[in-house]
């Protein structure tokens, strides 16, 4: 097999967490994980079977879930995880809920609790224990 050159690349902390976790256990480098990881799914998005358009239109609302069988269920399920995960990752929900008009509370980089309020302003709750 050839040598493939590798790019600098950013992944979430949490998968490099869970990649540094995994690859303990089958004897790979984080890296060396998360590259199986990307290659299995891959192969597996592109993978045009009719039980992959079953799992798609499942996805679009347009098959029940009850119809999926075991194996479609579980990449179905994956498919919704990783999805949440994704868009939990790109979501400023203090912003959202602002937007809404929730006050919301977060601890800021001094360990302080800070309410934001939806007009923009904050106040320092309780300073660091």
């Amino acid at each position: 097999m050839s040598e493939v050159a590798d790019r600098v690349t950013r992944f979430a902390a949490d998968l490099v967490d869970s990649a540094e976790a995994e690859g303990v256990r089958q004897s790979r480098s984080a890296k060396q994980q998360l590259d199986h990881w990307v290659r299995v799914g891959r192969a597996v998005s592109s993978q045009q079977t009719a039980s992959r358009r079953r799992v798609e239109a499942a996805m679009a609302g347009q098959l029940p879930l009850a119809e999926l069988t075991v194996e479609e269920g579980v990449v179905f399920n994956a498919e919704i995880s990783a999805g949440i995960e994704e868009s939990l990752a790109r979501t400023d929900y203090g912003r959202v809920l602002a937007a809404r008009g929730v006050t919301t509370v977060a601890l800021d980089e001094n360990g302080d609790i800070v309410e934001h309020r939806p007009d923009g302003t904050s106040v320092v709750l309780i300073g660091t224990l």
